[in-house]
């Protein structure tokens, strides 16, 4: 039963070490205002049906919001981001993720903030584009 439990996560978390896997458990309890109304919008399956999970562990990375289903990881960045040797991080964290074949979206906090019907519409097409291509059946 263990190495069963051990492979089903190990695939899940495509090899995400156990470090990783406690760090995520840490940052799942201390969301920022930005990621909390994102997961009211992607929690419970209230995007299209699509099963989301917060903080989740990929590879030596964790994905603010991640869908098996369709690949796809929504990033929520603060200003840190924006840096020059943050934004390059991002971008080897993303060549990475697409190793896997899972698209990357990312949106700043404050594009949450003062344009989030415009960033749920935008997380709508990627997820109607994702389904498609994968041939996901949703209710």
């Amino acid at each position: 039963m263990a190495i069963v439990r051990k492979n089903i996560i190990s695939s899940m978390y495509y090899g995400a070490p156990e470090i990783i896997i406690k760090r995520a458990k840490e940052l799942r309890k201390n969301q920022t205002p930005a990621e909390k109304k994102m997961w009211d919008v992607l929690g419970a399956k209230r995007m299209l049906g699509l099963h989301f999970r917060r903080q989740h562990p990929i590879d030596w990375y964790i994905a603010d919001f991640y869908c098996h289903t369709i690949r796809l990881v929504i990033e929520v960045d603060g200003p840190i981001h924006e840096e020059i040797e943050r934004s390059e991080y991002d971008l080897n964290r993303e060549a990475e993720l697409d190793r896997y074949d899972i698209k990357v979206i990312r949106f700043a906090n404050q594009q949450v903030h003062d344009s989030f019907e415009e960033v749920k519409k935008i997380i709508e097409l990627v997820c109607r584009d994702l389904i498609d291509k994968y041939k996901v059946e949703t209710p």
